[in-house]
């Protein structure tokens, strides 16, 4: 019973209050976006850092308001909440990660574009370290034909958690920045530069900061 109600808890009760308190943020702020001119409607591999995944749903919806994108996420203990909590905020999911249902995942996330659907990955995650681009993007990118566009956005006050990531939370009534890249052909290059090529684009527009501002 008390295994249930955890449950149920963490999958409904604790998302819910998420995307309320994610939402009110949104709201309450001044949000300017940048956004490349050259993004086209072909089906796009989104890539943002895991201490800077909060805010991009929005960011996605500013960019594509009626599209369809599904985020690879960790098959982890927390993986459900987070599901859950994307989902309120529109956003679809892909179950997996490099260390855990990576081989299904990846596939998975290949269909998926292939099939006109555009899918979101933070190449540093679920487990870091920080600001590193594991194999699966490369794989992903190159099997499916996407192109990599990169999200980033700069709050002007936020905390910042003690984590592997630093994660990221705007805080009221301040300024968002969004940031969209052009798209990011990556076609064609070995593993290791296209993994450089892609940091050397993400860390363009990434937030550096104190542990709290």
């Amino acid at each position: 019973m008390k295994k249930r109600i955890k449950h149920f808890v963490n999958t409904v009760i604790v998302p819910f209050i998420m995307q309320l308190l994610i939402r009110f943020i949104y709201i309450t702020n001044k949000k300017v976006f940048h956004v490349d001119k050259s993004l086209s409607n072909e089906p796009i591999l989104v890539a943002f850092w895991h201490g800077d995944l909060i805010m991009q749903p929005f960011t996605y919806k500013h960019i594509r308001p009626s599209g369809t994108i599904r985020t690879l996420i960790s098959d982890h203990r927390d993986g459900e909440t987070i599901t859950k909590t994307v989902e309120f905020l529109g956003i679809g999911s892909i179950r997996g990660s490099s260390s855990k249902g990576g081989v299904k995942a990846l596939l998975n996330a290949i269909k998926e574009i292939k099939n006109g659907i555009d899918v979101a990955i933070t190449p540093d995650g679920p487990r870091g370290p920080r600001y590193s681009v594991a194999d699966g993007i490369v794989a992903i990118a190159q099997k499916s034909g996407a192109k990599i566009v990169i999200f980033n956005s700069k709050p002007s006050k936020y905390w910042q958690f003690n984590s592997w990531d630093k994660f990221v939370i705007p805080k009221p009534f301040g300024k968002i920045d969004f940031f969209v890249s052009e798209p990011l052909d990556i076609s064609g290059l070995e593993m290791e530069e296209a993994k450089r090529v892609i940091k050397e684009k993400m860390m363009i527009n990434t937030l550096k900061g104190s542990d709290e501002k």
